[in-house]
């Protein structure tokens, strides 16, 4: 029987977890549910003022993406865990930091990619003008790739351990950091009319290298967990 190609065993990869995800809609629905509410509900508990609203808008549409991503990072490897389906995916002769490329990129695919569609509804709700939404969906979009990438390592680092939700957040959330204030910088220059280019561009930076790093550190800690 001829191999498997690269191409063909990512994608059939990437197409299995998205069937499965959409078996679960909790893990796709929770995720946005929570950053509809928290951003949503933040001007009543505030103020209606588009001033007052505007200037903590970056702020607060950054950490609600932060904690949305990090609700489902935990299942990204669990249930293939549990039903020994990693176990074979790293005995399938691929090399396993491509195949946990795919796991994060459908990860994120599920999970990040919801929170940037999303993203223009909750920036007029936080009173974003239209002229920031470009920014807004384009930091989001980046800064969600990055936290789907780090949250793979952290989740295949507390992978074997019970209730490892909260070390995954603890693990995850200080690597995060950066991304979290460049992203609300470039929200807040948008919003007070500045060019924000300059934290877009760390932010891209950022989300490469998380990209082609972050499968090389994630089966290095998927191999440690198994062992």
């Amino acid at each position: 029987m001829q191999p498997t190609g690269l191409l063909a065993a990512g994608r059939l990869l990437y197409a299995r977890d998205l069937k499965l995800a959409f078996r679960r809609w909790e893990q796709i629905t929770q995720p946005v549910v929570f950053f509809l509410m928290v951003t949503t509900l933040f001007p009543l508990a505030l103020s209606p003022e588009t001033g007052q609203l505007r200037q903590v808008a970056a702020g607060v549409l950054w950490v609600a993406a932060l904690l949305s991503a990090l609700l489902a990072l935990e299942f990204m490897f669990r249930s293939d865990y549990e039903d020994g389906t990693l176990e074979q995916l790293v005995l399938s002769g691929q090399p396993l930091w491509w195949l946990a490329l795919i796991k994060a990129l459908a990860h994120w695919t599920v999970s990040g990619l919801p929170l940037v569609l999303a993203a223009p509804i909750v920036a007029l709700s936080l009173a974003i003008p239209t002229e920031a939404l470009g920014t807004v969906v384009v930091s989001l979009f980046l800064g969600t790739a990055i936290l789907s990438f780090l949250g793979a390592v952290g989740a295949g680092l507390t992978l074997g351990i019970r209730r490892g939700s909260v070390l995954l957040s603890l693990l995850v959330l200080p690597l995060a950091m950066p991304a979290l204030i460049f992203g609300a910088r470039a929200v807040d220059m948008a919003v007070m009319g500045d060019v924000s280019r300059g934290p877009l561009l760390l932010l891209g930076a950022m989300c490469i290298l998380s990209v082609t790093l972050g499968p090389f550190a994630t089966s290095a800690a998927l191999k440690v967990s198994m062992e």
